[in-house]
């Protein structure tokens, strides 16, 4: 029976090994072509790996375990899936000789600390549940079971401790009967998990930023009245044509890419003694997973139009939370745009995305008493945030920079929706 190699795959030549977070099958499936088989974490994406052909698959490598690019993680055995006859499949008992698979030799496998304190505690180490790679069981795991162990044995003391101590009850009274369930084991008082790959890297980009650039952040607020009152007015016309619904990105990327073009310090970058200006408006979003922060780049924010803006944003949330994100989609911004504003932040400080020299935060939008023309009316209000590398953008720059897009928030006509 023919078989094809499961691989690991090349992502780009910065990117030379992973962490196989994850199978979505199991040892001994029968696989579709294109079936996504596995999650791989490294320090820039997470993506998926999918089956080449149909067939049964043999895992070669554990969930959890550190994989090069190019390695062998597992063997397709192609051909056409047999008919299902309607009857159980029961699995033969292992022979002595048996080989096992790679994922139970992990599973299985036990350190010389977690033996010695098995055989301290008396607790079997395959009653508890694993934590480190392939589900292993580690030091820490077995050390909490002990605890919660202990736990268990001094509530059923105490308890039988009170009970001896209850009066014998009168003889014409009826005989009382004690619960003697156990007591519910408590919960581990902390679990131990790695970084991912992903979160490391992140980790040490947010870091070197806030150590080498001299980050300086510049406040403001925007009354979003025309922006509100424009989505609720021309959103169904707006959707029936472009198929998409306008959302409050697209007005701020524009306002970014309008306010670049007025400043043009923000579009740069240092790269060592020498200052790198930028001609182009590939603009980043940030994006929360549950894998951790991405910003995928939207392209020519100078050119394209609102819907093309929404249609990307649409795009790059659906590559992100099917783990479908490239290094493509990731490199090039030119200047980013967080929104802590979905999460309810009502102010923030923003860290710059390393070499980019600025970042905008947008927050929670509020109904706040402000004065226009000497009357005190109530505005929908968003405070803006642009944090900075003061080493290439002085501060004039950046407070202008800033004005200049709550100016042009505040300015959205029709016109810009293209209707």
């Amino acid at each position: 029976m023919p078989t094809l190699d499961v691989k690991i795959p090349s992502m780009g030549e910065s990117i030379t090994s992973g962490v196989l977070a994850k199978w979505h099958v199991r040892d001994g499936d029968f696989v579709k072509k294109d079936q996504p088989l596995f999650e791989l974490e490294t320090d820039k994406i997470t993506t998926e790996g999918t089956a080449e052909a149909a067939g049964r698959i043999a895992l070669k490598a554990a969930a959890g375990s550190e994989v090069k690019i190019g390695q062998l993680v597992a063997v397709i055995e192609t051909g056409e899936r047999k008919p299902d006859t309607g009857k159980p499949v029961t699995s033969a008992p292992a022979e002595s000789g048996s080989i096992r698979s790679p994922v139970s030799d992990i599973r299985n496998f036990q350190s010389p600390a977690v033996r010695r304190l098995a055989a301290e505690t008396g607790i079997d180490p395959a009653t508890v549940a694993g934590t480190g790679k392939g589900g292993r069981v580690t030091k820490a795991d077995l050390l909490a079971a002990a605890g919660a162990a202990a736990q268990r044995s001094e509530a059923r003391g105490q308890k039988s401790e009170v009970v001896n101590q209850n009066p014998p009850a009168p003889a014409d009274s009826e005989p009382q009967t004690l619960n003697a369930e156990p007591e519910p084991a408590a919960p581990p008082r902390y679990t131990r998990r790695k970084l991912t790959p992903l979160r490391q890297r992140l980790a040490q980009r947010l870091v070197q930023a806030q150590r080498e650039a001299a980050m300086l952040t510049t406040f403001n607020e925007v009354d979003m009245s025309a922006v509100r009152d424009l989505r609720v007015k021309y959103q169904e016309a707006f959707t029936k044509k472009h198929g998409i619904k306008l959302g409050f990105m697209s007005f701020f990327v524009k306002a970014v890419v309008r306010a670049m073009q007025e400043v043009p310090a923000v579009n740069a970058q240092l790269d060592g003694d020498t200052v790198v200006e930028n001609h182009y408006y590939d603009i980043g979003v940030a994006v929360s997973t549950e894998r951790g922060l991405m910003v995928p780049v939207l392209r020519d924010c100078d050119r394209v139009s609102f819907a093309d803006i929404e249609k990307q944003l649409a795009t790059a949330a659906q590559k992100a939370r099917e783990a479908k994100m490239t290094l493509a989609d990731l490199e090039g911004g030119v200047f980013t745009i967080t929104n802590g504003g979905v999460f309810g932040s009502l102010l923030s400080t923003p860290i710059l995305n390393a070499p980019q020299c600025a970042i905008l935060g947008m927050h929670a939008i509020q109904d706040r008493p402000v004065a226009v023309n000497g009357q005190v009316v109530i505005r929908p209000m968003m405070y803006l945030a642009l944090s900075y590398d003061h080493r290439i953008v002085d501060g004039r720059e950046a407070v202008t920079f800033l004005v200049k897009v709550k100016q042009a928030i505040e300015a959205s006509t029709l016109q810009q929706l293209d209707l």
